[in-house]
């Protein structure tokens, strides 16, 4: 018999998923379209000016970039502005009252991350296979690394919205740390392009590896190995998972 801790964490799971789902408009199809807009600008503009890996061009280079940036993004809004809106309408205190364990409050919230950050990503990718004639060598590392990323930026929304205590507090972890880490992780670039001193800086920003395991997947070729990639991007996601279960199990900033 399922123990009802796990029975109330799908429940939970089932409930963010149709919160996202019920506005999918704005969480889904909006992100695509600015997704494609950034193809359709940086690719049709720097297409014939930019060279990144032999025999590709730059469009077919940029859409697998989008389409993580697209994850990571949306993963990420997903879990801290769910926590950010219950703790600001009161609401998270019927959860916490519940039998549902914070593990399986965790996996709840982070699963429905994975969900809507890979159903943004299909929806760019999509596009891009059928337009831009994208080639998938090694699906299983496209499969892996998308997952994966999608969890890892799932948890670090959890702490985004357990630490913050309203809206502005978020605002300002997204605008100052997601999407500036997002943009410099090779999304629109290959690092080597880049002069010494920041091509070395890149290899501090734990995004990268996610984005260029990700493009390995498509053209097995990528800036640095793709082991070397999913052991960094595991040890990420094992650290925010501790953290959000230290935070989880203390209580901080939900239970005061």
């Amino acid at each position: 018999m399922i123990p009802i801790a796990w029975l109330g964490g799908w429940s939970l799971f089932v409930k963010e998923v149709r919160r996202f789902y019920s506005v999918a408009i704005q969480t889904v199809f909006a992100p695509v379209v600015a997704s494609l807009l950034y193809l359709l600008i940086f690719g049709q503009v720097i297409d014939t000016r930019m060279e990144v890996f032999s025999d590709l061009d730059y469009s077919q280079f940029l859409i697998p970039g989008l389409v993580m940036m697209t994850i990571l993004q949306n993963a990420f809004a997903n879990t801290s502005s769910s926590l950010i809106q219950s703790k600001m309408h009161g609401n998270l205190t019927f959860v916490l009252l519940s039998p549902v364990s914070p593990l399986a409050f965790y996996l709840a919230f982070v699963g429905a991350s994975i969900v809507r950050g890979l159903a943004v990503g299909v929806g760019v990718l999509l596009v891009g296979w059928i337009g831009f004639d994208l080639a998938w060598q090694s699906p299983g590392w496209v499969l892996l690394f998308a997952v994966l990323s999608a969890a890892v930026m799932g948890a670090v929304g959890m702490i985004a919205g357990i630490v913050s205590d309203k809206f502005d507090h978020l605002a300002a972890f997204q605008n100052f740390i997601i999407i500036p880490l997002t943009f410099l992780s090779g999304v629109f670039y290959s690092i080597q392009a880049l002069p010494p001193f920041w091509e070395a800086a890149s290899h501090f920003n734990p995004f990268f590896y996610m984005v260029d395991g990700f493009r390995y997947g498509f053209f097995q070729a990528s800036d640095v190995s793709p082991g070397l990639s999913l052991v960094v991007t595991v040890a990420f996601f094992l650290a925010v998972t501790a953290i959000n279960l230290i935070l989880l199990y203390k209580g901080v900033k939900i239970r005061d």
